[in-house]
């Protein structure tokens, strides 16, 4: 007895599974540009905005306060928060401080021997976290509807 079964349409499963992949990928690329520029503009705001109790000083004809540790630093010339920036690599969300000029964005986030740390970037990610699972998950839900739609 000879049994035979051909299955037609494979290949429309196949397309139908990349395009819902696609537009998962288009969505969390979305949502990861969307989280990336959260952090970026926590990062910025713990150096910008709220009072510093570091001490102050007088540079020339101006007075500054300086941050104390485990505060985020206090802006003085605006080049730290000017070299925050983020972007979306494939499927990788970045925020970088620093570069150039700015060579002191490291010692001021993590410390060194001579001074104690000023954390702005990891905690700006730690307050952004549920912000960014809710957006992520967004994008999946997004995604979802449109291949649902199709």
């Amino acid at each position: 007895m000879d049994f035979s079964v051909k299955v037609e349409g494979l290949d429309k499963i196949q397309n139908a599974t990349l395009d819902v992949q696609r537009s998962i990928e288009a969505e969390l690329v979305k949502g990861l540009f969307a989280s990336a520029k959260k952090v970026e503009g926590e990062a910025k705001r713990s150096i910008t905005d709220g009072q510093k109790t570091g001490r102050v000083y007088t540079r020339r004809t101006v007075t500054h306060q300086a941050s104390a540790p485990g505060e985020a630093p206090a802006s003085d010339t605006g080049r730290l928060v000017n070299s925050i920036n983020s972007s979306v690599d494939g499927l990788d969300g970045v925020v970088v401080a620093g570069g150039g000029i700015v060579d002191y964005a490291r010692s001021l986030e993590f410390g060194t021997s001579k001074m104690s740390a000023r954390p702005f970037m990891f905690p700006a990610l730690e307050k952004s976290k549920g912000w960014i699972r809710e957006r992520l998950a967004k994008a999946v839900r997004i995604a979802a509807a449109k291949s649902v739609k199709r």
